[in-house]
C-alpha cells in the first residue's frame, strides 16, 4: 500500500545522470523506479516528457548506452525497476536480445504502452517470462470489465491505471476520475495496481492511494530534474514531499 513508483527519462538531464537518479531515488524512500527509453514519437507523453526524451536522444541515449549504463546498478540498489518505452525501438534492438539483456541487468518489467494485448500473449509472451519480465499492461477509463478481467488473468506483476485519456502530464484533475476508480477497485482484481498521469503532489499522491496499491509520478519529477542544482538534495526533497 501507499507506493510510490517514480517516473524519469534515461540519459535526461545529462547523459550520464541515469544512475544518480537510480540511487539518488533509492536512498530517498521510493519503491519502485521506471526508467523512460527516450523515443521520437512519444504517443502517449505530453510535453514535460517528450522534450526530456528529445534532449536525451540529443545527449546521444540509446537502448544499447542504458544497458551499459544498468550492467552494475544491482550491486547497489535491490528496488524494483522497468523498463518503459515503446515498441518500435525494441523490435530494432530485437525483442528477445532485449529481454536477456534486461535479465542480465536485473530489470523487474516492461512498459511498452503501444504493445497489442493478443500480439503479446501470442509472440512475445514465452520469451519475457522465460527472462523472469513481468510485462505491465495498462488500463484506462475505456478498458472494458471484459478485457480488464483478461488483463488481470495475464497479469504477473501489476496493471497500470492510466487516470485519463488524455496524456501525461495534463491538467486534469485526478479527482475526477473518483468513479472510474471505484470501478476498478470493485472489479477485485486478483493482481495489484497502481494509478499514473495526473499524480504530481502529496494531495494527488494521497488521493490516488485511497484506491489502488501506489500511484506513479513522472512529469512532476522531471520537472525537478529540469530545475536541480543539486540532484541528491532535490530528489530527497522531492520524493519527502510526497511520502512525508
Amino acid at each position: 500500500k501507499n507506493l510510490l513508483n517514480i517516473y524519469f527519462t534515461a540519459g535526461y538531464p545529462a547523459i550520464d545522470d541515469t544512475c544518480k537518479i537510480i540511487k539518488a531515488l533509492d536512498a530517498a524512500g521510493a519503491d519502485m523506479i521506471e526508467i523512460g527509453m527516450p523515443f521520437s514519437d512519444p504517443l502517449a507523453d505530453g510535453p514535460t516528457i517528450q522534450k526530456s526524451s528529445e534532449l536525451a536522444l540529443e545527449n546521444g541515449m540509446t537502448i544499447k548506452l542504458l544497458f551499459d549504463q544498468l550492467k552494475s546498478i544491482r550491486d547497489e540498489v535491490s528496488l524494483p525497476i522497468l523498463l518503459m518505452g515503446y515498441l518500435n525501438p525494441v523490435l530494432q534492438y530485437g525483442i528477445e536480445a532485449f529481454c536477456k539483456k534486461c535479465a542480465e541487468v536485473g530489470i523487474d518489467g516492461i512498459i511498452l504502452p503501444d504493445l497489442p494485448f493478443d500480439e503479446y500473449n501470442e509472440r512475445y509472451k514465452q520469451i519475457f517470462e522465460a527472462n523472469n519480465l513481468s510485462n505491465v499492461f495498462l488500463v484506462t477509463p475505456q478498458t472494458s470489465p471484459a478485457r480488464l478481467k483478461k488483463i488481470d488473468e495475464s497479469t504477473q506483476g501489476f496493471i497500470y491505471v492510466v487516470s485519463t485519456n488524455s496524456t501525461t502530464g495534463n491538467s486534469k484533475s485526478i479527482q475526477d476520475a473518483k468513479e472510474y476508480f471505484q470501478s476498478i477497485q470493485s472489479a477485485n482484481l486478483a493482481n495489484p495496481y497502481m494509478i499514473g498521469f495526473n499524480i504530481h503532489d502529496k494531495e494527488t499522491f494521497s488521493f490516488a492511494t485511497e484506491y489502488a496499491n501506489g500511484a506513479i509520478i513522472g512529469s512532476a519529477f522531471i520537472n525537478m530534474l529540469t530545475k536541480s542544482k543539486d540532484l541528491d538534495a532535490d530528489i530527497k526533497k522531492f520524493i519527502t514531499g510526497i511520502k512525508g
